[in-house]
């Protein structure tokens, strides 16, 4: 079957066809719309032609594209049902992620739901620890770790290199216009990082009165916690951010940000046997994630 085209390139062309919208097809696949178009393109130039018309608006299948979405349609619903009706329950299989806590709470947790949804064949057990080495490396699936690439070897797979941005309440944030004014205020440092205020200070080329840290934490969700109360002031990863921010909890203050000088990394996996299509599945949606 050496003509069989990737599955998961014709599962994407199914989704955006019928709903002729990429960003519609990723919140059915649980996906980024950035994932659905570019495993769309993918099959488009597998086959050397076009699939579908890109409006500014949706999607129009061309001649080609509306030729061939009848069979993929078909095809896929005969296996849906046929897998369904051979194993049932039995299909359910439980996939391990292991993240660094405040990645598993900020991050993939609040995109798991439209994951699940659209994937509700597949069990994810969501391992989340300050500390990644506390679950044995051979019972983890999917392993997402934060760090320096130092840290890592050759074969890990650079997600996303971080940056950090100063974070405070919305009212504090707003009152903040200069560094020097948010170098008057009390600074909360978390374990690991506590290295950002000093860089930025240098960056900036403001001093950094007082090194010692009033507020000191081990995680970025403490951290979150005590900058939304209005008692300080943070150094988050945009990425941590992003939920307070959109929930209006905290505010950045303006013009100050600096490489992490760390990346979130997909380990390789621990065992020599290859990987199920669950686990694929569910690799390849934390990948698009971090795109």
């Amino acid at each position: 079957m050496s003509d069989l085209p990737n599955l998961v390139w014709l599962r994407a062309f199914e989704a955006a066809a019928r709903l002729q919208s990429f960003t519609a097809a990723a919140e059915e696949l649980g996906l980024t719309q950035a994932a659905v178009s570019h495993q769309v393109r993918s099959l488009e130039k597998s086959f050397g032609i076009t699939l579908f018309i890109r409006r500014s608006r949706h999607l129009e299948l061309t001649e080609l594209g509306h030729a061939y979405y009848p069979s993929v349609a078909q095809a896929l619903t005969d296996i849906a049902y046929s897998t369904r009706g051979l194993l049932g329950h039995a299909q359910t299989r439980t996939v391990i992620l292991r993240a660094p806590v405040s990645t598993a709470v900020l991050w993939v947790a609040p995109r798991l739901g439209a994951f699940h949804a659209a994937n509700p064949h597949i069990r994810i057990r969501l391992i989340s620890a300050v500390w990644a080495d506390s679950t044995q490396d051979e019972d983890v699936d999917i392993d997402l770790r934060l760090g320096p690439s130092g840290w890592f070897g050759s074969r890990a797979h650079l997600l996303s290199a971080e940056t950090v941005i100063p974070v405070a309440q919305p009212h504090l944030a707003g009152r903040l216009r200069t560094v020097d004014q948010l170098f008057g205020q009390t600074l909360i440092h978390i374990h690991g990082y506590q290295d950002h205020w000093l860089r930025l200070s240098e960056q900036e080329g403001v001093p950094l009165k007082d090194r010692t840290a009033p507020l000191y934490v081990d995680t970025s969700l403490a951290a979150i916690e005590i900058a939304a109360s209005g008692a300080g002031v943070a150094m988050l990863m945009r990425r941590y951010a992003e939920l307070p921010l959109s929930q209006g909890r905290l505010a950045p203050v303006p013009g100050a940000e600096i490489p992490m000088g760390q990346g979130h990394y997909l380990m390789p996996a621990a065992g020599e046997a290859p990987n199920s299509a669950e686990v694929s599945m569910v690799r390849d949606w934390i990948v698009s994630l971090f795109a």
